[in-house]
């Protein structure tokens, strides 16, 4: 998809749009007619959702943003660059992975 077609809208504007009586230009019927098959076939085709495709997602869950505690920590620079190159909220990546590592022990610790 590029860029000139992406449209960003404040959520305040699409309140005043709904206010205003002004409908979605968003074709709902035709999104409601789609099957499985097809919207597979379109994630296939975009993009933006390729590298997301094979990911196991049965095993995901929803995380609550908690405070957050600052604290002084020592890693491998070659750790730091690797999250860092992903862009901004790479602190935000590192805590999802540790918390996916203490959760998964937790689990072998249960079980």
């Amino acid at each position: 998809m590029s860029k000139e077609s992406i449209t960003r809208i404040s959520l305040n504007e699409i309140l005043a749009k709904r206010a205003r009586g002004e409908k979605s230009l968003t074709d709902w019927a035709r999104v409601d007619a789609m099957t499985e098959e097809d919207i597979t076939a379109a994630m296939r085709d975009d993009p933006d959702w390729a590298e997301f495709m094979d990911v196991d997602w049965s095993k995901a869950t929803i995380v609550y943003p908690t405070p957050k505690k600052a604290v002084s920590i020592r890693l491998d620079e070659d750790v730091i660059d690797f999250f860092r190159k992903s862009g901004k909220g790479y602190q935000t990546r590192m805590n999802a992975v540790l918390r996916h590592f203490m959760t998964e022990q937790k689990s072998r610790i249960k079980g």
